[in-house]
């Protein structure tokens, strides 16, 4: 493939996970605003943790079904290290996906912290942890008792359950979903996550996620964006945590499901589209 060409693919394939991870802050960060900050002017009216698992899922469907055919959809550095290490996907790559995505959740971030700017300033004139966690994540939500290790354990397994079942319903030798529903079932893998694992650390499961907003919140009046409700620095953990749990959920796939199909394995860092 002539350089040129090569390059305008990278470009395009950046492009595709920069919007696509946008599409997935601009519903989750928006739900989490809608619901801690604009429900503690509601008296929690607008909305819960259901409501907020539902939105993030969707997110991750939308944001999957705008990359996809173009880059893959990772729209996770933890997903994209994963492919890299277990399928083949290049590692020239693996930097420019992750600095793409993180780019797209922290554009997402600002346009969430700028039309809610009213509703934040009011329901938390301090910005303090309170409404914090509409951006970035923090042990036990903010609230409950777990320890900087917790959430560290909690993103490790969290995403490798996550990392697992994209593996699983992405390859073709095993029971894909048919009819192009394999982001539709992806985003209800991260509704399920966040019902079943989000207490511990917010579920995060994605570096980009967590990062991207993490910093916007602290460009924009957060000034203890870094640490947890402790004083601690805590911003570590959802991007640490994910890069070991998302590798080990790959490893778990090809130890347990990969490596009793037939045949050889699908094109490598991609959603299959539906004419593939």
């Amino acid at each position: 493939m002539p350089e040129s060409t090569s390059r305008a693919r990278l470009i395009g394939e950046l492009s595709a996970e920069f919007a696509g991870t946008m599409i997935l802050i601009l519903f989750g960060c928006g739900v989490v605003a809608q619901v801690v900050a604009g429900g503690a002017l509601t008296d929690g009216g607008l909305g819960d943790h259901d409501s907020i698992a539902w939105a993030w899922g969707i997110g991750v469907t939308m944001g999957v079904y705008v990359a996809a055919r173009v880059s893959g959809a990772h729209l996770n550095p933890a997903v994209t290290l994963s492919l890299a290490v277990f399928k083949g996907f290049s590692w020239q790559k693996v930097l420019p996906y992750a600095l793409a995505q993180t780019a797209g959740a922290f554009v997402a971030a600002l346009l969430v912290r700028w039309n809610y700017t009213e509703v934040l300033a009011k329901a938390d004139p301090d910005h303090t942890n309170a409404t914090e966690i509409v951006f970035s994540t923090l042990p036990g939500n903010g609230t409950l008792p777990i320890s900087q290790l917790g959430a560290f354990r909690d993103q490790i397994i969290g995403t490798a359950i996550l990392v697992l079942l994209i593996f699983a319903v992405t390859d073709l030798l095993n029971t894909p979903p048919g009819a192009n529903l394999a982001p539709f079932i992806i985003g209800l893998i991260v509704v399920a996550i966040g019902m079943a694992w989000g207490t511990d650390a917010g579920y995060a499961i994605n570096p980009a996620r967590d990062l991207g907003p993490r910093l916007a919140a602290f460009l924009t009046g957060y000034g203890g964006a870094w640490r947890d409700q402790y004083g601690d620095l805590y911003f570590w953990v959802p991007i640490v945590g994910p890069l070991i749990g998302g590798p080990l959920g790959a490893l778990l796939y090809r130890l347990l499901i990969s490596r009793y199909l037939p045949v050889a394995e699908q094109e490598p860092g991609r959603v299959p589209a539906p004419d593939e």
